[in-house]
Parts: C-alpha cells; sequence; structure tokens
C-alpha cells in the first residue's frame, strides 16, 4: 500500500489532525500536506512514519 494511503487510513482511524501527525511523526506539520502535493520522503522519514502507523512491526523488529 502507497505511504500515503496509510497515512491518510491512520488518521481516518484515529481522528489524528494531518498537522498533528507530521509534528509527532517527523516534527514537521507540513508533512501530510507536501505529500498530497507530491512530496517523495526520504527513508529515515518513511521509517519513522511507519513505527507510528504500524508500533508492533516495529517492536518486532527490534527485538
Amino acid at each position: 500500500m502507497d505511504l500515503l494511503m496509510e497515512i491518510e487510513t491512520y488518521l481516518h482511524r484515529t481522528g489524528v489532525s494531518p498537522t498533528a501527525f507530521g509534528r509527532r511523526a517527523v516534527n514537521d506539520p507540513r508533512l501530510v500536506l507536501d505529500m498530497r502535493r507530491g512530496r517523495r520522503p526520504k527513508p529515515h522519514t518513511i521509517e519513522r512514519v511507519s513505527a507510528i502507523i504500524h508500533p508492533a512491526a516495529r517492536a518486532e523488529w527490534h527485538s
């Protein structure tokens, strides 16, 4: 699944605003808005976003 689509699903499911998500994930409140406009995140950003969206997977990865 596309990362932006995963983020959008997470936002819808949790009710978190796009700016709050970006701030929490990578200290960038414009992250989601910029991705909607075509921004392509770097690998480190993808890791941090994925850790928020899929916390159980991250715990398994680092154990």
